[in-house]
Order: C-alpha cells, then structure tokens, then sequence
C-alpha cells in the first residue's frame, strides 16, 4: 500500500504546494489513478503515528474542553473499530449514525473506514418516521445514538443492532466497553477506492430524500478539492461551523481538516451568539472559519469587532453568499469571505479560492480536478444554462449512483454530462454567477427571474435579516416577484416598513425585476440542514385565497 499512498501524498502535497496560485493548481492537478486504498488505514493511521499535534479539539459554552492528537485519535478509532468488529459489523455493513458534535462521531468514522462499512449520517433531529426511512431503504445493521434518541427507535422496525454512547439503556449495548479492545487494527481485507463508504439522505428541499452513494475514493480522496477551496495549511486549527448529519459536515469537520494536516475545532452551543462565537475563536486562536450563509447574514447584524487575532481564512457554502455579507465582513475584518460551492453528490466544484481574485456575487471557478460547463434549453454548451460536470475524466469527487433510484441516476448522468440541476451564467473570465435552482427560477411577463438576484438586494436593506423570493400568481403577467422578509432587530411589519423595502429595491432593479409583493414572517421554512425550504412557501402562495395579516402590494405603498 505504500505505493498508493505516495500517489494520494502527491496529489495532495500539489496542491497545498500551490494554494495561492490557483491556475498552476488547476491545470497541474490530476487526481491519484489509485484502485486498492482504505484512507483511515493507509494514510490517517500512518499521518498519526507518534504525531502530538492536535486533530480534534471541542469545547462548549459551560467551559468544557476534550482534546486529542492524530496519535490518540488513531488508537481511539482502532479500538472501536475492534470493537465494532466483534459485534459483527465487517465490509459494506450499513451504519445509521446519529450523535452530536462528540469525540465518539470521529471515532466511529474513522472505525467505520477502517472496517470498510458504509455509514449513514443521520441528524439528531430527525422524527420516528424519517429514521424508519433510513432504516428500511437504508438497509441498517448497526445503530450508534445518544440517549436522548433511545425512545425515537422503539417500535422502529428492522434487524439492527443497537450501540448507546454515553449512557445505560436496555436492549443497547454501551459504547464505552470498546475502549477496552485492542489498540491496533489490521484489516483483514484490503479496501477498494470503488467500494461504498457513505450514504447520505439528501435534505429534500423538493421531495423526498435521494439516497447518494460515496465511495471510498469519491469522498477521502475526491474531497482534496475541498481542502484546497478551505486554504488549509498543515497545524492550521479549523472551524466548521455544521451539525452532524449532513455532507458539509464531512466536507469541511472531517476530510478536508485531516487531509491537509490540520486540527478540527468545535464550538458547541444551545443558541447562536455571535460575540460567544467570537471570543471562542479569539481565545483558541482559530485560523480558518467555514459557516453557512445563516450564520454570516445574522453574523452582520451585530458588532463583530474587532477581528479574531489568529483568523486568516474564511468561507461559506451550502447556499450563495449575498455580495452585501460579504462586504460588511471585509470591512469589519479585512478578510474577504470566499465563497463556494458543491453539493452532496460531490466535492467541493465551483469556488472563490484562496489567493485567487474574488468577484462579490459570483461563485468563483471551477476547482481542480473538475471540468464544468452550462447547458442551455437545447442542451448546448453555452456561457448561461445549468451547471454541469464533464464525465470524461470523470472527477474523483462526484458520487457514484443514487442507491434507490436507477432512473434518476440515468437522468442526472447522461450525454457525458452530470447535471447539477443549478442554472448559472459564466464571464469572460470564466468566473460562474448562480442564478438559482432550475425549479426555483420563474418567469413573470416573460422575463426570467432569479429569486437569488433580488435576494442578495433585498439582505443589503437594513430591515431585512434574511429573505426568500418566490412566484406569485398575477392574473396579468402570470407570476410577479414576491418576498417573505425576516425583520432585522428593531423594526416592524407596517406598511411603512413595506414601502421603505419595496423602494429601495426599486432603485436597484430594472423595472421587469421590481419586487411586487412583501409578507413578513418570524422565520422562513428550512430543511434541517439550515436551507431555505422555497418549495413550501410556493406551495403555500399558490393555495393561499386571502391576503394574510403582514402582507403588503406595491400598490399598498403608493
């Protein structure tokens, strides 16, 4: 395995060797043609030997603190995954993990690569019946929880065994008996980059969760894309701000941090404070910050300085960053956030990277190893359509199937393409700027409307904290632009408040773009991962018959 190790060592030390010369990276870079390789083995055991500096690193708002080196983290992990391996949990066993952001979820990763089973993140949050799903379809022989879960799993069914970290509960078995099991672990089977690692049940945003198939290649090794977009550097001390479940939490708490060396931290907390955030990173001296576009727009509501000391780095993804965030923070901080862009089904594909020229606005270009285009309606290459990634080389990043779904898999990869189902436009300079989901863009007089665009005008008003724009139905021009506005602390929904909203959009928008229609709610519908849920709130204007309470026309503002 040496061989293929020096091929993922050589990949990798490309591109950290070139993280500030974002066209060397691009052009240089060819992902490792590797076959047999287990990455919690082959590289993260052999990274971790007698190495003390720091890979995890959590605390929380009581003043709690657990930390461990590469070193303990390996000898963690290899006792769970012993453990693990006398319960009977082997190659291709399905997983359904659900914990929170504790010492045990790496454990179990890395125990689970190691074993080469295939895990199935899950959150906390999830109901009875969404954890049916991921049981049944999911195919579940192990279930690894914390006790305030337990009572989600009665009356679920399925043959599954059951471990309870942190806690006695009959019928489970306690986790903490695995770290009584030996403290080295030898596969006794050699893992293939092309066996399957992670499934994960995308957030459904549109219907009910796909099923996304990653390998043991597409994700440890596919994610180098993701460690360049971060600008990580080796003994770098990284925060992620992401809840356990979902892929940007392996994104950007678990592969990204490892691959390139550095250390994880983890701020734990019952409520988002941003000055408690701030002082943790000041304390700690966090140098690299990666938070979804929730966090940065309610970041810009408060006085956030001065900047953390150590801090060097910033980013955002899961949802386009609006331009107006982006500024405030590189006015407060001198840091330009940079924004990026991928989903489940892949690795990081499209971002601002590091040292690169950042465009507010725009998504960046596409990260090594990624070769993208935009399909118009006719589906020919063009400078505006969707995103898609070309198949040939097919990047090592991109998922290898929907499990439960052969047709949509069909759909999504064909004609050499893999559809992202994302419509943007591309510069002369080959920079992408996101238009919105090919289901969320609408048309109104006949003129295309990017609920994205008047999103990112709409967060620059100083009422607004955040704001989601769909179609509403107009007897004369079909559908007119309408916005379901968040307020910012100190104002109220009234009409003034309205008008003053309605204006100040139209001054920046051409007038087929002008927002028609304003309801003020207290919070916008979201997935459990944090994205806004647009689907729910068309639905709910299309079978909307009255007006509601705090919703305002422009006419209203006249």
């Amino acid at each position: 395995m040496k061989a293929e190790l020096e091929k993922f060592l050589k990949a990798r030390d490309f591109l950290l060797s070139r993280r500030d010369d974002y066209e060397s990276a691009y052009y240089g870079f060819k992902w490792p043609d590797i076959e047999d390789f287990n990455w919690a083995t082959d590289y993260f055991d052999t990274y971790a030997e007698g190495n003390d500096r720091t890979a995890l690193w959590i605390v929380d708002e009581k003043g709690g603190e657990w930390k461990y080196s590469y070193a303990e983290l390996s000898e963690r992990s290899s006792r769970v995954a012993n453990f693990l391996k006398r319960q009977g949990i082997s190659r291709g066993s399905r997983i359904l993990l659900m914990l929170d952001n504790q010492s045990e979820l790496w454990e179990v990763m890395l125990a689970a690569i190691k074993l080469g089973a295939v895990l199935i993140p899950c959150s906390l949050l999830l109901t009875k019946d969404d954890i049916q799903d991921r049981i049944k379809r999911g195919r579940v022989r192990l279930v690894v929880t914390v006790p305030g879960t337990v009572d989600k799993f009665e009356g679920v069914e399925g043959d599954f065994l059951r471990i309870v970290v942190g806690g006695k509960e009959e019928g489970w078995l306690e986790y903490e008996q695995a770290y009584g099991s030996l403290a080295a672990f030898k596969p006794e089977i050699q893992t293939k980059v092309t066996d399957s690692l992670f499934l994960y049940f995308t957030s459904g945003t549109t219907a009910q969760p796909k099923m996304v198939l990653h390998t043991n290649g597409s994700y440890p090794i596919g994610h180098l894309s993701t460690m360049y977009f971060l600008g990580l550097r080796e003994g770098d001390l990284h925060l992620n701000i992401s809840s356990p479940g979902w892929a940007k939490h392996a994104w950007s708490s678990f592969f990204a941090p490892f691959n390139a060396g550095a250390g994880i931290f983890v701020y734990k907390y019952a409520r988002f404070v941003p000055k408690a955030l701030l002082g943790v990173m000041n304390k700690y001296e966090v140098n690299t910050l990666c938070a979804p576009p929730t966090v940065w727009r309610m970041m810009i509501l408060e006085d956030i300085k001065p900047k953390p000391a150590s801090l060097r780095e910033l980013v955002s993804a899961g949802e386009p960053l609006n331009p107006e965030v982006i500024s405030k923070v590189r006015a407060d901080w001198g840091i330009t956030i940079r924004d990026g862009y991928g989903q489940t089904e892949t690795t990081l594909q499209v971002g601002n990277m590091p040292g690169a020229i950042v465009k507010l606005g725009s998504m960046g270009r596409p990260a090594p190893g990624y070769r993208l285009e935009l399909l118009d309606a006719d589906g020919m290459e063009s400078d505006e359509g969707e995103v898609v990634i070309k198949l040939n080389p097919r990047p090592m990043g991109l998922m290898i199937n929907y499990a439960d779904d052969v047709a949509k898999t069909r759909t999504v990869m064909s004609g050499g393409y893999y559809r992202t189902g994302d419509v943007a436009t591309r510069d002369s300079e080959g920079y992408f700027w996101f238009v919105g989901r090919a289901d969320d863009v609408f048309k109104s007089s006949d003129y295309r409307i990017s609920p994205f665009e008047i999103e990112s005008i709409l967060i620059e008003s100083p009422e607004v904290a955040e704001a989601a724009v769909i179609p509403s139905p107009d007897p004369i021009r079909g559908f007119v632009p309408k916005a379901y506005v968040t307020l910012a602390p100190g104002y109220r929904p009234t009409k003034e408040t309205a008008k003053s909203i309605l204006d100040f959009v139209r001054q920046k928008v051409a007038p087929f773009k002008r927002l028609r229609k304003i309801e003020f709610v207290q919070d916008l519908p979201k997935t459990i991962s944090g994205k806004i849920r647009r689907v729910q709130l068309r639905s709910q204007e299309a079978n909307k018959e009255m007006k509601g309470e705090f919703e305002f026309s422009e006419d209203e503002g006249k």
